[in-house]
């Protein structure tokens, strides 16, 4: 089966995620950005090492730079997005649902007066439910009516998830960025435990500001340096409407470069590490078959 960014192969025990350069939202493809893919699998590896310690995670082996092999969980439906500014551009983004009138968002009350890019008081939970063709808003309390989590589950998940970006804010602000916000997702192990999933504070799932500049360009009424996918999301909304129609204008080939150098960025910045280029002589898909087919064997 196949998300937007990632193919996963069910392979019995495991489940292997292999993440692409395909570049996604507004539930869709928009473009393919070089290296992508690579980024986002060592940035989350990255993350998950680093968060062991607040949570256990699925990650059971990184045979390739693209390729994680992951426990299968039971997968709740829920994504936890969690908040620490009024921004976005996309239909359920913070900004967007404000400046319409919204003042009680997911169960969270906002005060009039906020303006974009507004650091919020304190952070915020925002969960959506996965649905097939688009993310839909949802209360705890519909969290739990609906049967998607107990209470207990959704209570554990719910503090481990603003535990977890407390921790990216602290640990980004030390390297010169802002977590703006994030989506974490969650699976129950055979145990009962519940095991974080999916990618952690990448590029895809977050959104980053270089700190030192944010405060003056916010004042001055100018949108944040930002290291993310949201000036890609801005130029299309700009020369199209992502939402309704059928074919998209191809971005343009500067602003690809642009995301991917911008991608290389972050990864560098956040784990001061050196990003390596894998080498071009074999093909990706039989680099990728080769290196899958030697773990399972491994982990058989």
């Amino acid at each position: 089966m196949a998300e937007c960014v990632r193919d996963i192969y069910d392979s019995g025990d495991y489940l292997v995620l292999v993440t692409t350069d395909r570049q996604s939202a507004f539930d869709r493809i928009l473009a393919s950005i070089p290296f992508k893919g690579q980024v986002l699998n060592e940035t989350s590896l990255w993350w998950f090492n680093r968060t062991r310690h607040m949570i256990p995670n699925a990650v059971l082996s990184v045979p390739d730079k693209n390729v994680t092999i992951a426990k299968k969980c039971s997968v709740f439906p829920v994504e936890f997005v969690v908040r620490g500014f009024v921004t976005g551009s996309t239909e359920t983004s913070l900004w967007t649902v404000y400046k319409n009138g919204v003042r009680n968002y997911c169960g969270n009350v906002l005060p009039n007066g906020l303006v974009k890019n507004q650091k919020l008081t304190a952070n915020i939970l925002t969960p959506t439910t996965k649905a097939e063709d688009h993310d839909v808003p949802v209360t705890p309390d519909e969290i739990i009516e609906r049967g998607l989590m107990t209470q207990d589950e959704f209570d554990e998940a719910r503090e481990k998830a603003l535990s977890l970006f407390e921790y990216g804010q602290r640990v980004a602000l030390e390297h010169g960025l802002i977590l703006v916000d994030t989506k974490y997702e969650f699976g129950k192990s055979s145990d009962g435990s519940i095991l974080l999933i999916d990618e952690v504070h990448t590029p895809d799932s977050s959104r980053y500001w270089i700190a030192n500049s944010y405060e003056e360009r916010f004042q001055n009424g100018l949108e944040p340096e930002n290291i993310d996918k949201e000036f890609l999301r801005l130029w299309f909304r700009e020369n199209c409407n992502p939402y309704e129609e059928k074919v998209l204008p191809d971005a343009p080939e500067e602003l690809v470069c642009e995301l991917a150098w911008r991608y290389i960025f972050l990864y560098e910045t956040i784990t001061k590490s050196r990003f390596e280029m894998q080498p071009m002589g074999e093909p990706i898909h039989d680099r990728i078959s080769r290196n899958v087919s030697s773990a399972l064997s491994s982990l058989q």
